[in-house]
């Protein structure tokens, strides 16, 4: 064999070491080899470090109660509890893009008014009589209602009843410091003034008619409490009208009445009542997905994994993991994801 002969192993071997050189050279000038990380950034389909999880209400009202003894809503500015995905941990989000908590205001407390960039949403899970004031309306909330706080509306809590309310936040803050575009203005008052009465945004655009002169394009609704009251009934009309998808029972979607479209822009909600001895079919999406149990009780599959589920647990489905819904007795199941952001971007994908 001549001198110069390599074998195959010491080729490989060099070339390798030249690579890596090569890879080194570049580094100093804040390059990088895109082929060495294609796998990564376009995978065949979507990865996730996201996993299900389940927050039983028992447990976590316990906590958050607790929580309540050691420090005031004021001081906190939002007593919550983050709803931390346990594969996300330390990163404050529920699911990659949304982040979500239990938040607890006591008989007498107000959590004082701020506004900021990200939108959230509460949907009620324990007491009543508590209020969110959003944009000049208070709305006294009820366990199943869902509220909105849109992005840069001011708003502040307050509780004038006699026993502690919790409700679940939901917020985009996770997409908002992606873009890094957080802002956030908190105010001299603890509370803003209220020229609205409860309810006044409910009928002023979500009875079929709107105010002479109001916008016909809105990003988002200018609802501020869809009631449980109000939406359940739909439900049970759905399903006295066998309108029941095999999949996500008798479902409605919030929706933006001046447009019908989503009723924020970056998160979209449902709410679904699943019959008796209902036993879904499978499916799944690319938003993961925040569910609470409204009423009754059942299970989701997800991959294979069972989690049970009761009246005010807190459930995700991480994105593109196929789930099956079952539940021996008539349940309601509300549910929020980023599912408008990914439609406006051309993305959102489902598959049955």
């Amino acid at each position: 064999m001549p001198a110069t002969a390599q074998t195959v192993p010491e080729a490989s071997h060099n070339l390798q070491a030249a690579r890596q050189s090569y890879y080194d050279k570049i580094s100093t000038f804040h390059m990088a080899p895109l082929w060495e990380r294609l796998k990564d950034l376009v995978p065949r389909e979507p990865v996730t470090k996201c996993i299900p999880a389940l927050w039983r209400f028992d447990e976590a009202k316990a906590l958050i109660l607790e929580a309540g003894d050691l420090i005031t809503a004021k001081e906190a500015e939002r007593r919550v509890l983050v709803l931390e995905n346990p594969g996300l941990r330390g990163q404050s989000r529920v699911t990659n893009s949304l982040f979500a908590g239990l938040q607890l205001i006591l008989p007498g407390e107000i959590a004082p008014a701020h506004r900021h960039t990200a939108s959230a949403i509460r949907f009620v899970l324990d007491g009543e009589g508590a209020y969110t004031a959003v944009e000049g309306e208070k709305a006294v909330m009820s366990p199943g209602d869902f509220v909105l706080t849109p992005n840069w509306a001011p708003h502040d809590h307050g509780n004038a009843s006699t026993k502690p309310m919790i409700w679940l936040d939901v917020l985009d803050l996770p997409t908002i410091n992606f873009y890094e575009a957080a802002f956030a203005e908190h105010f001299e008052s603890e509370t803003q003034p209220t020229g609205r009465q409860d309810g006044d945004s409910l009928h002023f655009y979500g009875s079929g008619v709107l105010p002479d002169g109001a916008p016909v394009q809105l990003k988002r609704s200018p609802v501020i409490n869809y009631t449980y009251a109000r939406t359940r009934p739909i439900l049970a009309r759905l399903k006295s009208a066998g309108d029941i998808d095999r999949r996500h029972g008798a479902r409605v979607r919030y929706a933006n009445p001046v447009t019908g479209g989503w009723a924020l822009p970056t998160m979209g909600a449902h709410l679904s009542l699943l019959p008796q001895n209902f036993k879904g079919e499978g499916y799944r999406s690319s938003d993961g997905t925040i569910f609470v149990c409204a009423e009754g009780e059942g299970a989701t599959i997800i991959d294979g994994a069972t989690l049970e589920w009761r009246q005010n647990d807190v459930f995700v489905v991480p994105p593109w993991k196929r789930y099956t819904h079952i539940a021996a007795k008539e349940s309601v199941l509300f549910s929020i994801s980023d599912r408008p952001a990914q439609e406006a971007l051309g993305i959102w994908r489902e598959e049955s």
